[in-house]
């Protein structure tokens, strides 16, 4: 925390002010002892008129400090919470095993208002109610979800007045080190609020719900996420949507993923007006990161890339890639892991589209080959 120009040069003087009152101080109190009596009273009232004017200006240096507050890029947390809270909305739901309960928040989507959650929050619920913060609580239901993405839209049965969309802001432009806050109801703790940074960018998690399929371009931060927070928003410090909390990874410290707000973008539309998304790029092939070990075994030179353990009979890359095909570019942009290739086919490839895959074959050619993408293959059960 820094203070303003217009703090700390008062500060200065004050400093300045009080050094030279106490030299002054000194020097009266000796002279005084020098004087007659009369002259004595007279300074004597002088020096505690200065003593009171000293008082009064240390007074007012500590009020400075008293009134400072901190803030977050000129929003406090305090306040950010208070424009939020109201939201995020408390989901829960009935399964044949049992039940569950995340978080989700209000979104108005072409004038449409919606709940924003996770997938596996909804996945497979019998029954499913949204709970507000001011305790009011209406059934619901799914409008559309892609388990690919982990994302899901509910639609609630409830009056327009408890509806108080957030706005939901472009990933594009985070940047690691950034500060991030997460609000939802970790073990039903309704409305609790946890900060943290953005650890990362371009990650990707495997969930069971999503066929072990990775879900792409996902963030990765610092901020305390537990169960039961999951679904709700993950906020920039201008309180908009950047992200949906989404995953952690058991007994670590400081380490969860939120789905990015691009995902949510992307998608939403379609996840409104047909209930799915078909947007997800499929290269058809399974494969792992390379590194210093691994080439040093293979022989290779290249000590990055993703290279090819199988490649999916009839899929797209079928009679075009092979196994043991290293991966270092896409559309000649680097590839360096699984992380840097999930991404890009999330975030800069459709279905239909051609994309020219580079790689270094039997560990000494390079070679450029057409592939055309499909769409990922639906869910089974």
């Amino acid at each position: 925390m820094s203070l303003s120009n217009n703090t700390v040069k008062p500060l200065y003087s004050l400093v300045i002010l009080i050094f030279v009152s106490g030299l002054l101080i000194g020097g009266l109190a000796n002279f005084f002892v020098t004087l007659n009596d009369d002259t004595s009273a007279e300074l004597h009232t002088q020096i505690a008129g200065l003593q009171a004017q000293v008082s009064e200006l240390e007074g007012m240096q500590n009020a400075t400090y008293t009134n400072i507050t901190i803030y977050q890029d000129n929003l406090a947390l305090a306040e950010i919470y208070a424009n939020i809270k109201d939201s995020v909305v408390l989901i829960q739901g009935t399964t044949k095993g049992g039940s569950v309960q995340g978080s989700g928040f209000v979104y108005s989507h072409k004038g449409q208002s919606v709940i924003i959650t996770n997938y596996h929050v909804v996945h497979e619920t019998t029954t499913l109610s949204v709970t507000f913060q001011n305790g009011n609580g209406y059934a619901a239901t799914v409008l559309g979800s892609d388990p690919y993405a982990d994302l899901a839209i509910v639609s609630v049965n409830a009056p327009a007045t408890e509806f108080k969309p957030l706005q939901i802001a472009s990933s594009s432009n985070l940047r690691v080190g950034e500060p991030v806050i997460a609000i939802g109801n970790p073990y039903g703790l309704v409305g609790s609020l946890t900060t943290g940074v953005i650890s990362a960018l371009g990650r990707t998690i495997v969930e069971d719900t999503a066929n072990r399929f990775s879900i792409a371009n996902v963030i990765q931060t610092s901020t305390p996420i537990n169960p039961g927070n999951s679904g709700g928003p993950m906020l920039n410090a201008a309180g908009e949507v950047i992200g949906i909390s989404t995953a952690i990874v058991l007994d670590s410290q400081g380490l969860a993923f939120a789905i990015p707000s691009n995902t949510i973008l992307r998608e939403i539309n379609a996840l409104i007006t047909t209930g799915t998304y078909n947007g997800h790029s499929y290269l058809g092939v399974n494969g792992n990161d390379m590194n210093y070990h691994a080439a040093q075994q293979l022989g290779s030179s290249v000590t990055y890339g993703w290279r090819i353990a199988a490649v999916i009979k009839d899929g797209p890359s079928d009679g075009k890639l092979q196994e043991g095909d290293i991966i270092i570019a896409l559309n000649n942009v680097k590839i360096r892991n699984n992380d840097d290739l999930a991404s890009y086919l999330e975030e800069k490839t459709l279905p239909g589209q051609n994309i020219n895959i580079t790689v270094i074959r039997n560990n000494t050619t390079t070679q450029t080959i057409t592939v055309t993408l499909k769409e990922r293959p639906p869910l089974t059960t």
